[in-house]
């Protein structure tokens, strides 16, 4: 069974975004010291959701220091991008980085990441099609042509091209909508699982798309999904949910109020007076550490992950970097994990 870290680069009021990278740098470095196949990074924009807004500079930093840990976007939004030049950066970085690149697309969850760039969100589901079909083209083709309703080319040849062949691997996030599901299914694409789901909607979410591929002909497994899941374990249950739960609170919150913008955002504005203002109350701590997050000790943990597995999932993605959760305990979470969790899984 595979392991990976994930993170949208949190950023609490507290925290300045040179400290949240540098915290970053160090968690990839100590994960592939530990055993961690890679590390996947999440694209958001004017919000403290998340410090991603160009995920494929900071992998880029990411690859610079370390040598077998792979770098992969989950997810990059395709439409928030032109074509083009989203080809030319991710077959840069593939080339950087050795062809250790993963990259995963998805349409985003925010309208206002779209207004702010003057995106009709109407429009996300026709383009991030189109841009995913034309950056793989791109990738591939020489002279290419390519003529569609929002983006084309004529006669032009990619530089460079990625070091892997015939391009780095493609995941696409399908996480409500029917249409993204139906795209990835039918296409012979990869899913890939985030956070946002409850585990039993995520495991539903993953057989829908293994009948789907079958139904449209193409041969899909669940070791071929990465399942990601908000994670923190600690020696004891007490302690890994007192440690968490301040953490996993503001990333609901923050998750929550930065939905009511379909322009502008919440960046300068004191979370502290959103929740005395809001009229309805996200999930529950409780309901989230047992409906979307493993946390607890290491027996705990890896007993959930026995259930993923048992239903055929081998590629497993811990985010341990939610909510500002303070570095040391990250690290500390990161290692008992290491030691104590994954071995059980390793001949498996």
């Amino acid at each position: 069974m595979d392991f990976a870290l994930f993170s949208h680069i949190p950023w609490p009021e507290e925290h300045t975004p040179k400290a949240l990278f540098s915290d970053l740098l160090e968690q990839a470095v100590v994960g592939e010291e530990l055993g961690f196949k890679a590390i996947w990074l999440a694209e958001h924009h004017f919000t403290r959701y998340g410090l991603g807004a160009s995920s494929l500079v900071i992998a880029s930093n990411i690859a610079a220091r370390t040598d077998k840990i792979r770098l992969g976007t989950a997810v990059l939004i395709p439409p928030l991008h032109h074509p083009v030049r989203l080809a030319e950066d991710t077959a840069t970085l593939d080339i950087l980085s050795d062809g250790r690149l993963d990259v995963g697309f998805g349409r985003g969850a925010s309208s206002s990441e779209y207004g702010n760039f003057g995106i009709d969100h109407v429009e996300s589901q026709a383009r991030y099609r189109e841009t995913i079909q034309m950056v793989e083209t791109l990738w591939t083709t020489r002279d290419c042509t390519f003529e569609g309703d929002y983006y084309s080319s004529q006669h032009l040849n990619l530089v460079p091209t990625p070091l892997q062949q015939p391009h780095p691997p493609v995941y696409v996030a399908a996480t409500r909508s029917a249409e993204s599901l139906d795209f990835v299914a039918s296409t012979g694409r990869r899913l890939i699982i985030g956070v946002v789901l409850n585990t039993e909607e995520a495991m539903d979410l993953l057989q829908r798309f293994l009948d789907q591929a079958q139904s449209s002909g193409h041969a899909a497994t669940p070791s071929d999904v990465p399942f990601f899941r908000y994670f923190y374990v600690a020696e004891t249950e007490e302690q890994a949910h007192r440690d968490a739960r301040e953490a996993l609170n503001w990333t609901l919150d923050i998750n929550t109020w930065r939905r009511e913008f379909a322009v502008g955002s919440e960046v300068y504005e004191s979370i502290d007076n959103y929740r005395n203002r809001r009229t309805e109350l996200p999930p529950s701590y409780e309901y989230l550490a047992e409906h979307r997050a493993f946390i607890g000790t290491p027996d705990q943990c890896a007993a959930k992950i026995q259930t993923l597995h048992d239903a055929g999932v081998r590629y497993f993605g811990c985010n341990f970097a939610f909510g500002g959760l303070d570095q040391k305990k990250q690290l500390r979470s990161m290692e008992l994990f290491a030691r104590e969790v994954m071995p059980r899984f390793s001949d498996r």
